[in-house]
């Protein structure tokens, strides 16, 4: 009997101390191994894959809308709105919500991951100040004067009318501005897209840049170009 208790002790000894050297019976993952809660992931590239890439393109790039991979845009859209925007996503068009609190599934913290992962990866290279660029947001101008505005720096690339032209879409097709906020046309203006090789608001004219009130004019002819599209609403200048 004395021989078989201490058998006994030998193998709970033995087992204690294999069991100690891990950190889980065997057959159960480690903690190392086990996989993060889709809340827990803080992972920019993840992030953006999973969420952003579908409209904005695997790499910042060539989506279907507006690139995000660009400096100048990183520089011109305040971190607010950066954050605001993949929060709350914005009304009337296809960018939708990613906050839980309005709807998603990203919590506060892959938000600002996010963020700090589009201006720290792809805006470091920007090519000026903040100081020297349009506002990102201004009133809106005159659909009269901006007519004339877009048949000197717009209509060799989009055709006279809008409606599409050797180098350029149909930035005046009802079906067009029916996606797009006031807001989105003018940052189109403003930064242009690096990705498709449509110049910023420096490159449209040979040698001048578009004045301020140039801007918000060929933004507001733009906008009066808006036809009613069945299925979709009105659009507004947030965006």
């Amino acid at each position: 009997m004395i021989a078989r208790a201490r058998v006994m002790v030998v193998l709970a000894s033995v087992l204690t101390l294999t069991l100690l050297g891990c950190d889980a019976p065997p057959g159960k993952p480690k903690l190392a191994d086990r996989g993060l809660l889709s809340s827990q992931v803080l992972s920019f590239t993840t992030l953006y894959g999973n969420n952003c890439a579908g409209c904005h393109g695997a790499d910042g790039r060539f989506g279907a809308s507006r690139p995000l991979n660009d400096p100048l845009y990183l520089t011109l859209a305040p971190r607010d709105r950066l954050r605001q925007v993949i929060a709350d996503g914005i009304p009337n068009t296809l960018q939708p919500a990613f906050a839980a609190s309005a709807g998603g599934q990203l919590t506060d913290a892959q938000i600002e991951a996010l963020v700090t992962g589009l201006v720290e990866k792809w805006g470091k290279s920007s090519p000026m100040p903040a100081g020297s660029l349009p506002a990102y947001a201004a009133p809106s101008g005159s659909a009269d004067r901006g007519q004339a505005v877009y048949a000197a720096a717009c209509a060799a690339c989009h055709g006279p009318s809008g409606k599409g032209g050797p180098k350029g879409g149909a930035i005046a097709d009802a079906s067009y501005l029916a996606l797009v906020t006031d807001q989105y046309l003018r940052t189109t203006v403003i930064a242009g897209r690096v990705d498709l090789g449509m110049p910023d608001w420096r490159g449209y004219l040979p040698g001048q840049a578009l004045t301020a009130q140039e801007i918000a004019d060929v933004v507001a002819w733009l906008t009066a170009q808006r036809r009613p599209v069945p299925g979709r609403p009105v659009q507004a200048r947030e965006g």
